[in-house]
């Protein structure tokens, strides 16, 4: 580690210490050249793919959109910030595992729709209205049909 005071590049950590969340090192560390103590912080690097939106823009994978996104069609039913949370979490572990540099958004729209179609199925009626753009009653209609056909299966079962 360069020493930010004389710039020599030999130093011997002190003291490390895990933050509270466990998420950063803090180091101390001394110069050898001119005995200047100093601050490391060190963390994992997490990579994010980014996400192709349908009209070819790419932005950066945003997890605060898709827990807001889930949070709006959750609301007033019992869908718990925590389970939305989790779910999040797994989302961004299966998108860094997938090690793409980019993924299209239908592919994290599907997982959002298919979770809340496990979960709630106001929740996803809701979801799916915004994500699919219906154009019109009919396919609002159509996919309301799927998902009572849906119902039916199971209860058979």
């Amino acid at each position: 580690m360069k020493c930010p005071f004389c710039g020599h590049v030999e130093d011997k950590v002190i003291d490390s210490r895990v933050s509270k969340d466990n998420l950063v090192i803090r180091r101390r560390r001394e110069c050898f050249r001119c005995q200047s103590r100093f601050t490391t912080y060190e963390r994992v690097e997490e990579f994010m793919p980014l996400v192709v939106k349908k009209d070819g823009r790419r932005e950066p994978f945003n997890r605060t959109k898709v827990v807001e996104g889930l949070k709006k069609a959750c609301e007033k039913r019992p869908i718990s910030i925590n389970l939305i949370e989790e779910f999040v979490d797994g989302l961004e572990k299966t998108l860094q595992e997938m090690g793409e540099k980019e993924i299209p958004g239908s592919v994290i729209g599907e997982k959002v729709m298919a979770k809340l179609r496990e979960w709630d199925e106001v929740a996803y009626v809701r979801f799916a209205s915004v994500y699919k753009q219906f154009k019109d009653l009919d396919e609002f209609m159509i996919e309301l049909k799927g998902l009572l056909a849906n119902r039916k299966e199971k209860e058979e079962k």
